[in-house]
């Protein structure tokens, strides 16, 4: 089995964990330390595969890990947990965004829960130990004349 090809949980692998278009077109290489996929295994199976047993369901992710080089490329927050392995971002086919939201806040421990964009776009969660199970939700509003992303405390 290859690196790539390494089973982090039942349903989850390190290549789609990593798997990034914005890497490739860049040249970026996109390969976690043994810290940041030990911190993929645990986002894995502590949050992701609940998910994908509750709903019976695949979860696409649209966003895993970034290496710190490819999150600064792609303009990613300096303190991206995503650049940790901890964070990913996801949906969930044939099921809406704020409902995915309702039940992990009702039935999973997370750090940040994240309805990015109402159900047109994505949910990001991350995990880590202690986790302070905080929800948000990602709107663009005008601010100084621009266009810009806010985050709001809970889900709706």
């Amino acid at each position: 089995m290859t690196h790539a090809n390494m089973r982090l949980s039942p349903h989850f692998t390190l290549r789609e964990m990593t798997a990034s278009p914005a890497a490739a077109r860049r040249g970026i290489d996109n390969t976690p330390g043994m810290a940041e996929i030990a911190a993929l295994r645990r986002l894995c199976r502590r949050v992701l595969e609940p998910v994908r047993r509750h709903y019976d369901r695949p979860v696409v992710i649209t966003s895993g890990y970034r290496s710190p080089r490819l999150n600064t490329a792609i303009g990613g927050s300096p303190t991206s947990q995503h650049a940790r392995g901890e964070a990913a971002d996801f949906t969930v086919p044939g099921v809406g965004n704020l409902e995915v939201c309702q039940w992990m806040e009702a039935n999973l421990n997370y750090d940040q829960l994240i309805y990015e964009f109402g159900e047109s776009g994505w949910i990001h969660v991350s995990y880590r130990v202690p986790y302070r199970n905080m929800e948000l939700r990602a709107v663009k509003r005008y601010r100084l004349g621009r266009l810009r992303t806010t985050y709001l405390q809970g889900l709706a």
